[in-house]
């Protein structure tokens, strides 16, 4: 009879589980505060689940249980409080159930559960608290219901001190300003030097390329020595072949129309053979170069425009009559005379050439 009882009231009063499968069910508050043997348990415990070294107010704080080496298909009942635990001490979350650690036993045995469970707590006010203690029903496999009370525990909620000097609020602090490092600023300094010498190298370039290209800033050879470098090209009779002999005399009378551009100031580049020697014959040159050249200058226009075939020994005098036309004609304008050895030198290498 009395087994029939407990099972009746069981089914009122613990909807309960087995923890190791299912959550825990509540235990009815209009239940019978205890039943059947009262086992009185140690375990029970406060931990705040902030990180600090005292409860402050409205901290939450999980106050629960240990049960250890419950075995597996023990049942158990938790009482489901209301809002509030006590005076002053509010429910944040009801209770919760987990299993810590399963220790296996023997075969045909039971598993062992170590498990914990408790609520979560806060208070508002000040003030310490003497928590009432955690009772909860055992249903062991042998249909025998036991209520284990856990040792209640004493939780101390603390406010923000006041100053008692001039009780008077402290104002909000304003931002904390640390000094700059060197280590800080080290980057920026580094990315405003590296920027700097980008900007300069750019502004280098730039004008670099400016002045390669202004005619002012532009080095220039004089005349003579830039008309005989370019004829120093066509020295040797490698030049003379008959598919080669345009070439070579349009060659020598550009940079000889270059020349007498240059240093008499005679658009010889446009002007025809005739008209370039009608306004040399005004100019302080040689009279017998200016037969010489106009008769380079001819020959050169019938091979051009006529296809004529100049002889070797026209092609031999060639070259010497040109450098020789620069060399006697040139003005000396550099005064230390490396411009005239340099023609010098130039017109011999010709003539070797040429031989």
């Amino acid at each position: 009879m009395r087994k029939a009882f407990i099972y009746i009231s069981l089914l009122f009063v613990l909807p309960a589980v087995s923890l190791a499968q299912e959550p825990v069910a509540p235990l009815s508050q209009d239940a019978p505060a205890m039943q059947g043997k009262v086992v009185q348990m140690t375990g029970s415990y406060l931990q705040p689940l902030q990180e600090r070294d005292s409860v402050l107010i409205a901290d939450q704080v999980f106050y629960g249980v240990e049960l250890p080496q419950v075995e597996e298909g023990t049942r158990f009942g938790f009482p489901q409080f209301k809002d509030t635990l006590m005076t002053n001490i509010r429910i944040v979350e009801q209770w919760t159930m987990d299993t810590v650690k399963v220790k296996k036993q023997g075969k045909g045995r039971p598993k062992l559960l170590d498990l914990k469970g408790g609520i979560t707590i806060t208070s508002f006010d000040e003030g310490i608290y003497y928590l009432p203690p955690l009772a909860l029903q055992r249903l062991s496999k042998d249909g025998v219901v036991d209520t284990l009370v856990f040792d209640p525990q004493k939780l101390e909620i603390k406010t923000m001190p006041v100053d008692t000097a001039t009780f008077k609020p402290h104002d909000i602090k304003g931002q904390i300003r640390y000094p700059l490092t060197f280590k800080e600023v080290a980057p920026w300094v580094a990315g405003g030097l590296a920027l700097a010498g980008l900007i300069a190298l750019a502004v280098w370039l730039i004008i670099r390329y400016r002045r390669s290209h202004d005619p002012q800033y532009m080095h220039k050879d004089p005349p003579h020595i830039v008309a005989l470098r370019k004829l120093d090209k066509y020295r040797g009779n490698a030049m003379w072949v008959p598919e080669r002999q345009k070439a070579f005399y349009s060659g020598i009378t550009d940079a000889l129309r270059e020349y007498i551009s240059a240093r008499y100031g005679i658009g010889a580049m446009e002007m025809t053979t005739a008209e370039i020697f009608a306004d040399m014959k005004e100019t302080d040159a040689p009279a017998d170069l200016l037969i010489e050249l106009k008769d380079l200058f001819e020959r050169a226009d019938f091979v051009k425009f006529a296809k004529f075939v100049a002889s070797d020994e026209d092609n031999a005098s060639s070259l010497p009559v040109a450098v020789r036309f620069v060399t006697s004609t040139y003005q000396a304008d550099v005064e230390d005379g490396s411009s005239a050895d340099a023609g010098a030198d130039a017109q011999e290498d010709i003539k070797e050439g040429g031989e």
